[in-house]
């Protein structure tokens, strides 16, 4: 039978089919519906992990104990689980270990667009890069088998448009795999990573890639498709998929496994077309590799290094070089007209918590050091009260640091309550040890909002809906030593000003929980009531749209006074959060007990 699946599901699908039965990860997009997926099958076990280094030594565990397992994270990801990831790799394990890692070529949500496939050469792991949906299962299902055969994890490397793309695959059986092993391994020399034993496994591991290059020359995934010999195109992953369409007579070779890549094959086609050319994203991986046979070969000098590809961009830089007639300039790809549709800039949504809160810092004129997540978004205008960004769990690091490094003014760390718990505390603990005159907001919207309301150790519950114990963050804020810990209502315009005035006295770190769940959650729906604006005492002053609401419109109406127009509110998006209400000063934004006592209300 065969079904419509994304990527993601179809990885799910491979892993469920192929015995995992274990798997740990962290949200991040475009990997995070494989877990989601995942967890509905049965006979599995699957988790949210704080953070990917924590799902990976899972998945490591469980692999070391015999068991089938799994570790998902996109591309960023993999850094934080880069240790876990190396010893993975030093050590081996006793069932299959495939890790899934999702690229975002042209960064659609993520802070840089790295070349997961650089980590693989580093660490000696095999990496697959899947075309389409069937693929992805079927190279997860691969991904396994190869794992135990060379005692090795084995990375999925899905990017954005193969992840969240729809293609039919067809579904199969769960093939068991009883544990390897009956009692987790006693076995020093090859699980224990000190220096002595550490070395010899280094001399394994590049055996062990001599052995997976062999393997990569019978691959199936690894194929030549010959056709007009003037050109040859070895590509990869989506840009296969690309290079079809604007080269549908071309010779191919699709290189399922690019890490290693197989040398024979590669060889072989080279000496069977005239010119040879990589067409892949990101880095000159591939292309490379290929150099480094001796082989002569073009690919970044005709496509780009930097975004995504596409059969447009393919097509136009194959005309610039010489690879199409220019009359191909005149064939289009097929896409639908579409009507131009007014821009859209990303906006904290309707009603978020964190609007209140920036709205405060911007006032309060200090530095605001941000993170990754929804919050990450206070850096727009009108608000523009984030001053740096750079990975998750950086903002409590780069303020503390500025702050002991001399910087006069009062840092502000802001950060999410799910990125907190992945790499927050660590921060929080050095700036406490540290004596660090930092304000540290933890922005607690009760759900990891970014990837799509994913729990995390805050919300009380586990990926598969299972109640369990939910972690205070003030009080593990205490715990760990900060002296001064307040919870605040996000909504509270002056509660969050005077908490944050009177922790900017302070000589030492202070942390802020600023509490208010996610406005886009299905209990918060329900409680929407949408303001209303007196028109007689609106006078056009403009204060409420600097809060950066979407709800908040510029009216035709102009005040007879002030000769500004005044303000609307839009009641299909307003929230009736009352924030604009409570910094309007005019008093011309009705609060919720107004309107009750209107009887226009709940």
């Amino acid at each position: 039978m065969k079904e419509l699946l994304s990527g993601n599901e179809a990885i799910a699908r491979g892993a469920w089919e192929a015995g995992v039965v274990f798997a740990s990860g962290y949200p991040g997009t475009p990997s995070t519906e494989i877990l989601e997926t995942f967890v509905k099958f049965p006979n599995i076990y699957a988790e949210w992990a704080p953070n990917e280094k924590v799902a990976l030594d899972a998945a490591i565990g469980a692999a070391y104990a015999g068991r089938r397992a799994m570790a998902t994270m996109k591309h960023v990801g993999l850094n934080v689980a880069a240790d876990a990831f190396y010893y993975a790799s030093m050590t081996g394990m006793e069932a299959g270990l495939v890790i899934i890692v999702a690229d975002d070529p042209g960064m659609h949500s993520s802070q840089n667009e790295q070349d997961t496939r650089n980590y693989a050469r580093f660490a000696r792991v095999p990496v697959l890069d899947p075309s389409d949906s069937q693929e992805a299962k079927e190279m997860t299902f691969a991904a396994l088998d190869i794992s135990e055969k060379f005692d090795t994890p084995v990375i999925v490397r899905p990017t954005t448009r193969i992840s969240h793309s729809y293609s039919l695959v067809e579904l199969g059986n769960r093939t068991e795999h009883p544990p390897t092993v009956r009692k987790f391994p006693r076995n020093a020399a090859k699980y224990v990573m000190v220096p002595a034993n550490a070395r010899p496994r280094h001399p394994f591991i590049e055996e062990r890639l001599k052995k997976l290059t062999e393997f990569a020359e019978t691959l199936p995934f690894n194929r030549i498709e010959m056709g007009d010999t003037s050109i040859g195109i070895v590509t990869n992953g989506v840009a296969y998929q690309y290079a079809r369409e604007i080269f549908p007579d071309a010779s191919f070779l699709k290189l399922g496994m690019s890490f290693p890549i197989p040398p024979k094959l590669v060889a072989e086609f080279a000496s069977r077309v005239e010119r040879l050319i990589v067409i892949e994203e990101l880095d000159p991986f591939i292309e490379n590799e290929i150099r480094l046979l001796g082989i002569p070969v073009e690919g970044k000098s005709i496509f780009p290094i930097c975004g995504e590809l596409s059969p447009a961009l393919v097509r136009q830089r194959s005309i610039e070089a010489g690879l199409l007639p220019e009359e191909s300039a005149t064939k289009r790809v097929s896409i639908p007209e579409m009507p131009e549709l007014p821009g859209r800039p990303p906006v904290l949504c309707p009603g978020c918590p964190h609007r209140g809160v920036f709205w405060v810092l911007k006032k309060l004129r200090v530095p605001v050091n941000g993170d990754i997540g929804c919050y990450t978004l206070g850096a727009a205008p009108p608000l523009s009260a984030l001053h740096t960004t750079g990975c998750m769990g950086a903002s409590i690091g780069v303020a503390h640091g500025a702050a002991k490094a001399g910087s006069r003014e009062k840092h502000v760390a802001v950060i999410g309550d799910s990125t907190f718990f992945h790499t927050g505390i660590p921060a929080l603990v050095n700036a406490v040890v540290n004596k660090s005159p930092i304000i540290v907001v933890v922005m607690d919207n009760r759900v990891t909002a970014m990837t799509g309301d994913q729990p995390n150790p805050g919300t009380g519950r586990t990926l598969a809906g299972e109640e369990t114990t939910a972690i205070s963050i003030a009080e593990l804020a205490k715990a760990i030593g900060v002296k001064h810990v307040a919870e605040v209502d996000a909504y509270d315009e002056a509660e969050v000003e005077r908490v944050l005035k009177e922790f900017k006295k302070l000589d030492e770190p202070a942390v802020v929980v600023t509490k208010r769940p996610c406005a886009l959650l299905p209990e918060v729906r329900k409680t929407y009531v949408p303001l209303r604006i007196d028109p007689e005492k609106c006078n056009g002053c403009g204060v409420c749209l600097h809060v950066g609401c979407p709800a908040l419109l510029v009216s035709d109406e102009v005040d007879e006074k002030t000769g500004r127009h005044k303000v609307e509110i839009d009641p299909l998006q307003c929230t009736g959060c009352e924030v604009c209400a409570q910094v309007c000063p005019e008093k011309a934004i009705l609060f919720r007990d107004q309107l009750e006592y209107a009887g226009e209300g709940i």
